[in-house]
């Protein structure tokens, strides 16, 4: 998704803030660090401009004249499978259980660290699809699901199926340990990069719009189980 293929590359960032001095900032920290950053100040505008313009990674303000930010996040995320980071002044567990229940995948509170923000953007930058064709480790055949790790392609039942890239790192760990249960607290750290505080519901909601994107009954779930009390597992019987 790069607009550049060299070494140095360029990341095209779409900022959706109606905080004009914040935009300022975000974009003048972001930009000697390889990011070319555009700014929307209104959530009217917002989903037109990101399935159009597909960028790399958006930066979704939850408060926002016009469209709220997870109005936004709900319409393009079947379309748009880039990093989606909502940014919120509230800070409340209500908003990041809304935004992940919309397909966010990371959440930041204001004032962002500039530092931690660059961070964020960083991890979410290394997992890619590659155009190279791919080596036989980095695709996983479970049942009738097909993972290719190097496109970031799913495929159920010869149907492809379109992944946010929080949902593909899900399911890829899950894909990695098939058969084996894996505990929520080893999918909270490897997904997020710290550590699992024993409340965090993210890994339940991504769990659960996995099963619907994979037509798995989330009521009598066949493909990824869950085990009571310590994570979930991939199920290698699944058909």
């Amino acid at each position: 998704m790069g607009t550049c293929t060299t070494e140095k590359m360029t990341y095209r960032v779409l900022l959706v803030d109606d905080d004009i001095e914040l935009s300022g900032l975000v974009a003048d920290y972001l930009s000697p660090h390889g990011f070319a950053v555009e700014t929307v100040t209104n959530g009217n505008l917002a989903v037109s401009k990101i399935l159009a313009e597909n960028p790399d990674v958006v930066l979704l303000d939850v408060n926002l004249p016009g469209t709220d930010g997870f109005s936004i996040c709900r319409e393009v995320r079947d379309q748009f499978t880039g990093p989606i980071i909502l940014l919120t002044a509230r800070d409340t567990e209500t908003d990041e259980v809304l935004g992940l229940e919309f397909g966010a995948d990371d959440f930041l509170a204001k004032p962002v660290s500039p530092r931690v923000l660059l961070a964020r953007l960083r991890t979410h930058l290394r997992r890619q699809p590659s155009e190279e064709p791919s080596a036989p480790e980095n695709v996983i055949e479970v049942g009738k699901l097909k993972i290719d790790r190097s496109r970031r392609s799913v495929v159920v039942a010869g149907k492809p199926v379109t992944l946010s890239t929080a949902e593909f790192d899900l399911l890829w760990m899950l894909a990695q340990q098939a058969g084996a249960v894996v505990s929520r607290v080893d999918l909270f750290e490897n997904l997020h990069g710290f550590k699992f505080d024993g409340f965090d519901r993210s890994i339940d909601l991504r769990v659960s719009r996995l099963r619907k994107k994979l037509g798995d009954d989330p009521h009598q779930p066949t493909l990824i189980l869950s085990i009571r009390g310590v994570g979930y597992q991939l199920a290698i019987e699944a058909s």
